[in-house]
Formats: structure tokens, C-alpha cells, sequence
């Protein structure tokens, strides 16, 4: 092995990274409660923009979507430590291979779904050709 003569330090690593080894136990509570109140912050956040009229109606949707994604991340790095480094590749495929079968499931369900209401006969049609 080669060494690269760099030493690492803690602002080598991600904000959620308390494996590092670089920093003491008080550093990793500091990360842990940093991410609970951006988590925190951002349900708040989520139910402000539906409760109040800050936000335009049909835009609530996408804004509640927005603050979602940024949830999951805070929650990736804060929480579940995933991150950039080499020895994560395995967690990240895995999340994503994760990621890939859930939109799997919820996209084709939909799509079913979508399909069986427009090809399915009305209820009132239907009960009038069984008499």
C-alpha cells in the first residue's frame, strides 16, 4: 500500500459520518442531534405549508414533495450514515436497487390500477345485465 502523506480530519467526512473514528463520542451526539432537528424542522415546515396559505393551492403537492426528498436525506446521511466513501458502495446499490423495486411495485400497481378502472364496466351497467 501507498501512502498519500494525507492525514485525515473531520472535515474529510459528511455531516452524518460519526464512524469516522476522527471525532469523540460528544461529536457523534452533536450529528445525531443536528440531524433530529433538521428532521424536525422540516415536518414543521411540511405542516406549515399545509396549514397556512403561504403556499398556492395546486403547489402544495410539489412543495410537500420537496420537503419529503430532503427528509429522506437528512435521514441517509444523518441517521443511516450514507455517504461518498468507498466503503459504502455496497449501502448505496442496495438503497438503490431498494429504491428501483419500491418505484417498481408502486409504479406498475398504479398503472394497473389506472387501466382496470378504464377498461372495467359501470357498476349500474354491470347490475343491468345480470337481471
Amino acid at each position: 500500500m501507498s501512502h498519500t502523506g494525507h492525514e485525515p480530519s473531520i472535515d474529510d467526512t459528511s455531516p452524518g459520518n460519526v464512524d469516522a473514528g476522527l471525532g469523540s463520542g460528544a461529536q457523534g451526539i452533536l450529528s445525531y442531534l443536528l440531524g433530529y432537528v433538521l428532521a424536525v424542522l422540516l415536518t414543521v415546515a411540511s405542516f406549515y405549508a399545509v396549514g397556512s396559505g403561504v403556499i398556492w393551492k395546486p403547489g402544495i403537492p410539489v412543495a410537500l414533495i420537496v420537503l419529503a426528498i430532503a427528509q429522506i436525506g437528512i435521514h441517509l446521511v444523518f441517521f443511516l450514515h450514507i455517504n461518498t466513501a468507498p466503503d459504502n458502495t455496497n449501502n448505496i446499490l442496495a438503497l438503490g436497487f431498494g429504491i428501483l423495486i419500491v418505484a417498481l411495485i408502486v409504479g406498475g400497481s398504479t398503472w394497473i390500477m389506472a387501466h382496470l378502472n378504464g377498461n372495467m364496466m359501470p357498476v349500474d351497467q354491470m347490475m343491468r345485465m345480470q337481471r
